[in-house]
């Protein structure tokens, strides 16, 4: 058991995908530890893909599986299967089946393990008698569109081999951004919650500066801890249509923390907290207000933060009121070391 270090992750994510960069000019990035790519027209490709495990295993010492396929959905598939098969060594291939194995297979994978399917929609789906990703395959598309939209219909045509989810060359603008946490124990003084809120709004006005956008709406959500049955439970939530969409930091802190005074109640002990900025669109396309000032002297300080603190490191420069955690902190008693991106701390290993 180890706590958590996202700064170690993020640098050896970002080691792992500038290698696999090096086996396709085109790749997309889908997360922290995943990622495609297009190796249309290449020639033997389980070869490729034990080469790919060989050399991220080599450059990073990092294990990864490798699920090949026609489509983004059956590559999911392949990967699903290339984890739990031992005779796989890593790698699964679901164009090298016949007919009957590929239905051999679907039949055996859950339908809540396939991509793009929810808990939700895993319920409804259950309901019409589909269990198994076979049976999601050979539904009917149209009727299934019908009910459940687009997205249940190009699943459908995926897992039927056909390519209907490109990838992404370019990563689009996030619609959501999200920065929430769990204390490392149980917070009731409003004052800590508002320290909390602060530093998660900073950490997502970083993010919707960095793609140059703005946000209108912010939700603002605190919890209880619903493990702990015998504590009285509460997890209100409240979205705040901002007066004008920004990406200032100072402004969203602000609505932030009169958000959290409506949702604030005494004599609960609370676990978890976040903010979520919606209705987010580019900078340069939005209504600004008539009698509204212009925000860009606000910006110009919040670029020249985002600057100082990438170059100097994060938190360098702070709101006053985003303070360095205290009582909600997470618990980082066994922390592994930051030995990719601190020199005091790599001397430490050994």
């Amino acid at each position: 058991m180890f706590s958590s270090n996202y700064a170690l992750y993020v640098d050896l994510s970002n080691r792992v995908m500038s290698e696999l960069s090096r086996f396709s000019p085109i790749q997309q990035i889908y997360s922290i530890d995943e990622s495609w790519l297009d190796c249309t027209g290449l020639h033997d490709m389980r070869l490729l893909a034990y080469d790919i495990c060989a050399s991220v295993l080599k450059q990073t010492g990092i294990p990864v599986n490798v699920g090949i396929g026609t489509s983004k959905t059956l590559t999911k598939v392949s990967s699903f299967v290339s984890k739990r098969h031992p005779k796989s060594k890593g790698v699964f291939s679901f164009n090298t089946l016949t007919p009957q194995q590929q239905e051999h297979v679907l039949s055996h994978i859950p339908v809540e393990e396939v991509w793009n399917i929810g808990r939700r929609l895993t319920a409804s789906l259950n309901a019409l008698g589909i269990y198994s990703a076979l049976q999601l395959r050979d539904a009917d598309p149209p009727s299934m569109r019908a009910r459940f939209g687009v997205v249940i219909e190009k699943t459908i045509r995926e897992l039927r081999g056909e390519s209907c989810i490109e990838i992404e060359k370019v990563a689009p603008a996030k619609k959501q951004i999200i920065s929430s946490r769990s204390f490392g124990q149980h917070v009731t003084e409003r004052a800590d919650l508002e320290e909390a809120l602060a530093h998660f709004v900073s950490n997502a006005a970083v993010k919707l500066r960095q793609q140059q956008s703005v946000a209108g709406m912010l939700h603002v959500f605190i919890q209880t801890d619903r493990f702990r049955e015998d504590h009285p439970q509460y997890c209100p939530s409240i979205a705040v249509p901002l007066p004008m969409p920004t990406a200032n930091t100072l402004r969203l802190q602000h609505w932030a923390v009169q958000a959290l005074r409506s949702l604030y109640r005494d004599g609960f002990q609370y676990k978890k907290a976040g903010v979520m900025l919606a209705d987010i669109h580019s900078q340069h396309i939005h209504q600004p207000d008539l009698f509204e000032k212009p925000q860009q002297e606000s910006l110009v300080l919040m670029n020249a933060m985002d600057r100082l603190n990438e170059k100097f490191g994060k938190g360098t420069i702070r709101l006053a009121q985003d303070r360095a955690p205290n009582a909600w902190a997470m618990r980082q008693d066994r922390k592994l070391l930051a030995y990719t991106t601190d020199w005091e701390q790599l001397r430490l290993c050994r």
